[in-house]
């Protein structure tokens, strides 16, 4: 192991021994080892406080990091989290900037499509939501009344919510065929390495079939009336 003191990690690093130590409070950041009198760190170190700041400017939270590191996927943060960058706005920023009204951003939330970033491990809004919003907006000049979107949000919140539990289930093994638990733990590992392959592939299919299905919907929904 390549031996490195603490003020060497942190040049390095570009952070700060404090900073450094807090990481290991938190148990971000493995401790040192012991080389005598002096604690040393190695390439590993230098490694993952690399990634801890990689993740820190996609405003994911310590605890989120944390767990994330934790779980030896980092592939899954590039494959499901792809694309989000690291601008961060508060809930007032994003309806500023989408032209908006915070009437219905607090309704928005409480339908579930605008939800706490917390909940996927965020301090804060990103580009993402501001574009949901956007769109929102969009909907609005369309003619939508606020009513008929916050509707259709609880809709697609609640359905969308529901496809993606059993998605995680088929995933883990509880739905569909019976794995030989060795099988299973590569099929999951495949699956987390080329997860950024397969979300834009899954989503096309799930695009596909959303399409399709307010096509005959629609066209049934006319037949229908047309014979009333």
């Amino acid at each position: 192991m390549t031996e490195i003191r603490i003020d060497e990690l942190a040049r390095r690093s570009g952070l700060t021994v404090d900073t450094i130590r807090f990481y290991q409070r938190e148990g971000l950041l493995p401790p040192a080892e012991r080389a005598g009198r002096a604690k040393v760190y190695g390439q590993d170190h230098l490694d993952r406080l690399a990634q801890i700041r990689q993740l820190q400017t996609r405003r994911f939270s310590l605890a989120a990091i944390r767990s994330l590191l934790e779980s030896e996927r980092p592939e899954l943060v590039d494959g499901i989290f792809s694309g989000e960058g690291s601008l961060s706005y508060s809930l007032g920023d994003l309806v500023e900037r989408s032209g908006g009204s915070e009437a219905l951003a607090g309704r928005l939330r409480a339908a579930g499509l605008l939800r706490d970033p917390i909940e996927f491990g965020r301090d804060a809004y990103d580009a993402t939501d501001l574009d949901v919003l956007r769109a929102v907006v969009e909907l609005q000049r369309l003619g939508l009344p606020d009513d008929v979107i916050v509707e259709l949000a609880s809709i697609y919140v609640r359905g969308v919510e529901d496809m993606q539990l059993e998605v995680l289930e088929l995933f883990s093994g509880g739905r569909g065929r019976v794995w030989d638990p060795d099988e299973l733990k590569t099929f999951q590992a495949h699956a987390a390495a080329a997860a950024g392959q397969l979300l834009p592939l899954v989503t096309r299919i799930v695009e596909y079939v959303h399409q399709r299905t307010l096509q005959r919907l629609t066209l049934g929904a006319i037949e229908r009336g047309q014979k009333a």
